[in-house]
């Protein structure tokens, strides 16, 4: 197996057998970090970051990971490029693709990310858009590998908007690895139905099923692991946050959800999260819309402060993993190494 100059845009491009090999090398690689072992493979080699969204997890997995590889970093925030304002994102491309091996893209758009990969002429890796986020959903199948040995079979429940990135892209995920995937949401945030098609085709091959339902205590029935995402993206408007809480409260992830799932269900969530007011838009939050709802007092949204503290949370496993996960893609991606 050898994925040199491949794209990551989508886990929809990869096979399981794929997927199952990046997640190996990725604990490979986590193995020696631990040990000291250095993995510099990827010296003389240069990656650019492209971020039209800010992040903490994403920006320090990719930069961390590209050093521990050997590698010179570029990293370029929302306001240090032209990209998109006096220069085209097909221009950009081009421009990047001749003075660097690798391109993240971090954005709002998926379709500039595929346009990236269409004229890089390099590998160009989806740090997060509006569609997809495969770099967090490879961190995630990691981390539940980790705590249980395995994939197949293993059931995931998805609390909150549904048909967000981190909705089609969990789908995805599951549906890949022969795993039970639901989706526990007011119709309305549901997938789109020609993605849950396309994830059913897959679901027919690996054994995987796929779920919806609208009951918050039968979504996590005999669930595994319980996920859930903030109910509001960066850069959808402040109003969007009124109507969201209204839709999305009953499927705040709470003591008694996870009492529902199985006893030794995890808690799992991309970060960042509104589990309190000791954030700035979590106490603005808190502030206009606790008087109705008396969890929202405590700026806790879509999960509880509870939960993400207790024993079953491995969020900051997962996060940690982000970098590994990272480190695996690139090396695939930019190496000879074979699986």
């Amino acid at each position: 197996m050898n994925l040199k100059g491949r794209h990551l845009l989508t886990l929809l491009d990869f096979s399981s057998e794929e997927i199952q090999y990046l997640i190996h090398l990725s604990r490979q690689l986590k193995k020696e970090k631990k040990e000291g072992i250095s993995h510099q493979h990827l010296r003389d080699l240069n990656v650019v970051l492209l971020f039209q969204k800010d992040s903490t997890r994403t920006r320090c997995a990719f930069e961390v990971g590209a050093m521990d590889l050997g590698m010179g970093v570029t990293y370029i925030g929302p306001s240090g490029s032209q990209m998109g304002k006096k220069e085209s994102i097909k221009d950009t491309a081009r421009v990047l693709g001749r003075m660097y091996d690798g391109i993240q893209f971090r954005g709002y758009l998926h379709a500039d990310v595929e346009m990236l990969a269409e004229y890089a002429g390099v590998p160009v890796w989806n740090g997060l858009t509006d569609q997809f986020h495969p770099t967090q959903i490879l961190a995630d199948l990691m981390t539940i590998e980790e705590h249980f040995g395995h994939l197949k079979g293993i059931q995931l429940t998805y609390y909150g908007d549904a048909r967000n990135n981190m909705g089609n892209s969990l789908m995805i995920g599951c549906a890949k690895m022969g795993m039970h995937f639901v989706a526990c949401a007011p119709q309305s945030l549901w997938p789109n139905a020609e993605l849950i098609k396309k994830c059913q085709g897959i679901a027919k091959e690996t054994g995987a099923t796929l779920t919806f339902t609208e009951d918050p205590k039968k979504g996590s029935r005999n669930a595994d692991v319980i996920y859930t995402d903030v109910w509001v993206s960066m850069g959808e408007p402040k109003e969007v946050w009124q109507s969201r809480i209204h839709e999305l409260h009953p499927y705040q992830v709470n003591r008694e959800i996870m009492s529902h799932a199985k006893s030794n269900a995890i808690f799992m969530h991309c970060l960042p999260a509104f589990h309190g007011i000791d954030t700035e838009i979590g106490a603005q939050i808190a502030a206009e819309f606790g008087s109705s709802y008396p969890s929202v007092s405590k700026g806790e949204l879509e999960v509880t402060d509870d939960v993400i503290e207790s024993m079953q949370s491995v969020v900051f496993q997962e996060a940690e993993n982000r970098m590994h996960t990272i480190k695996a893609v690139m090396l695939a991606t930019l190496s000879d190494i074979r699986g």
